[in-house]
């Protein structure tokens, strides 16, 4: 594979001498229009004032005007576009060099507080995972990767999707034009509004009546030219008369089919471009080209069948106008528009959500496909059979993706049916919540098919549970134990799905006393090994490493350590064997220059 950093700045320079030289353009056409105008002034003059020339001699600057302002509308489009995708390839570099944060959709129209593991795991705040992996630019790519990475996948679907996501792993052309489409049409058309026009039952009755109107229409051009020549008007007021009456009867609804699509023509258009380059794509995969085949059928290509509806939008708009107003009556012209709105309504309305769901499918396969062109070392995890239900855990050098490259600890970590339970002990800041989040954060990678920040990863799909966040609510009257408890029943009820439980608990029962954190943690571990989960609880309390022993050899304790050097803290944030021997909370407090 090439470097994708050398790869995307590459495509940045030629973007960024394309914009040069459109800018170029722009100012040399802006001068040549402005001499033109000028050019057409005195030539008006020289006309009206001198009659040196006749006035037809007049659309010859008005046309090359014209044609000038065509070329310059180009020439500013090309622009845009080509700023649009220097944009794209300017934030996949600021991902490579770990400056994303802040930059792209957060999701946070997709945060769930009751939410079993998002809002621990940090997925949709900003810096958060939906930001450094969405590159969608359609709200649908948007929902469909939230979906994954909110709900775990069925290993036969993760299995493909790794398949795909390599496969578009290298398809910078396609990302860039889709990127680049995508930014004009979010703007430009709300495609839920679309889908739910597309699946609203018929308003206006089908068949004859479609026929009747354009008869009327007919007759009302035969009865208009036929009074126009023979001064007679009687056979023009009957045919008025009669469609007066269908309009009574029908308009209301016409106008009803066509008013949630007019104006949105030109989003019509970019959408049916966006279905175009997935169709005309060429696919390695034959999972692609099957799934890609869902935009063609025998009554044209999705993209065509967009464009008609697009023409009818056009036509549509024109209602508004002067001539559109002039041809209500005789001609019926908002009813024609809404019978030839239904009529493709009921030959492809069907369809749209189909549409809907492959565009979906592509802009969130192509999101995972950025990050893993991104990270040509972040390796996709292995998913391993599971034997009558067991759960297993394997991550070699795992790191959290969210953490810059330079600043990342690696650790490895295995949870099996002979280590079940890990309880790992450490001081504050020693890295005991940060190593909770790496791992539960690539098990949600893992989970959505896309690859993950380790040396390797095998595990068997899981149900993921944690508890690493607990606050109190005011507005609620819960104190923060309180909101812990029953976050923790929330997880345990997980326990009843037939995939494996992976919990992760960061502190566990820290809200309570000693004796009844003892208790009550002993308990409960015991009661989740029991139904087959596995999991890593943290603690700075020695005193809970203890439940260790009676919950048997299942149980392994591991610890962070640090240590004062030069009077600073500091932390290796390396993952080791056994209880901690010491903590640092008086470390830190004498640090501070609190006297105990």
């Amino acid at each position: 594979m090439p470097d994708p950093s050398v790869e995307y700045s590459k495509r940045l320079e030629n973007k960024q001498k394309l914009i040069a030289a459109k800018n170029a353009i722009h100012f040399r056409v802006g001068y040549w229009k402005l001499a033109t105008i000028a050019v057409g002034l005195v030539m008006l003059w020289a006309t009206l004032a001198r009659h040196l020339f006749t006035p037809y001699f007049l659309l010859i600057p008005a046309a090359i005007y014209m044609a000038l302002a065509l070329f310059h509308e180009k020439t500013i489009r090309d622009r845009t576009h080509a700023e649009t995708a220097a944009a794209f390839y300017e934030r996949g570099i600021a991902r490579i060099e770990d400056r994303w944060p802040g930059t792209g959709e957060t999701g946070e129209r997709f945060r769930d507080p009751k939410h079993i593991y998002a809002e621990d795991l940090d997925l949709f705040v900003r810096g958060g995972l939906f930001q450094l992996l969405s590159t969608a630019r359609l709200p649908m790519g948007e929902n469909r990767l939230a979906q994954w990475l909110c709900i775990p996948s069925p290993t036969h679907e993760l299995i493909e999707r790794q398949e795909l996501v390599a496969s578009l792993r290298e398809k910078l052309d396609l990302r860039e034009d889709i990127a680049v489409t995508g930014e004009d049409l979010r703007a430009s058309l709300n495609l839920e509004s679309l889908t739910g026009w597309s699946e609203t039952p018929a308003l206006l009755p089908s068949g004859s009546m479609r026929a009747l109107a354009l008869l009327l229409a007919l007759c009302a051009a035969a009865a208009l030219w036929y009074s126009l020549a023979k001064l007679n008007y009687f056979p023009l007021l009957i045919v008025l008369l009669v469609e007066a009456g269908v309009m009574r009867w029908l308009w209301t609804r016409a106008n009803e089919v066509i008013s949630t699509l007019t104006g949105n023509s030109e989003g019509l258009i970019l959408f049916s471009k966006i279905l175009q380059r997935f169709e005309n794509e060429q696919y390695s995969s034959p999972r692609l080209q099957n799934h890609i085949a869902k935009l063609k059928s025998d009554g044209g290509s999705a993209s065509r069948v967009l464009l008609r509806l697009a023409r009818l939008v056009n036509w549509a708009n024109g209602r508004e106008s002067l001539l559109g107003k002039l041809a209500e009556l005789p001609f019926l012209y908002t009813i024609q528009s809404g019978f030839a709105f239904e009529a493709w309504r009921r030959s492809w309305g069907s369809h749209v959500r189909n549409w809907m769901e492959v565009v979906s499918e592509m802009e969130a396969l192509l999101s995972l496909a950025t990050y893993s062109y991104e990270h040509p070392a972040d390796p996709f995890p292995e998913f391993i059979a599971q034997e009558n239900s067991d759960a297993f855990f394997d991550g070699a050098e795992l790191g959290h993706p969210l953490i810059p490259s330079a600043k990342c600890v690696r650790n490895s970590i295995r949870l099996d049916q002979t280590q079940r339970l890990v309880l790992i002990s450490g001081s504050n800041m020693s890295g005991k919540s940060t190593f909770l989040r790496t791992v539960g954060i690539n098990t949600v990678m893992a989970m959505a098919g896309a690859p993950v920040r380790a040396r390797s990863l095998q595990l068997t799909p899981f149900a993921i549970g944690t508890r690493i966040r607990s606050t109190d609510s005011l507005q609620e009257g819960r104190s923060s134990f309180f909101t812990e408890i029953l976050q923790i029943r929330q997880v345990f009820e997980l326990t009843h799905a037939s995939t494996p439980l992976l919990f992760l608990f960061d502190e566990l029962l820290e809200g309570t006393n000693s004796n009844d954190r003892r208790i009550g943690s002993e308990g409960l571990l015991r009661a989740l090994l029991k139904h087959g989960a596995i999991g890593i609880v943290t603690t700075h309390d020695l005193a809970l490493t203890e439940v260790a022993d009676p919950l048997g050899g299942e149980v392994r304790n591991k610890h962070f350590q640090d240590h004062v050097e030069d009077g600073k803290m500091r932390f290796d944030y390396k993952l080791q064997d056994g209880i901690v021997a010491k903590s640092n909370a008086l470390a830190l407090m004498r640090l501070i220059g609190l006297d105990v």
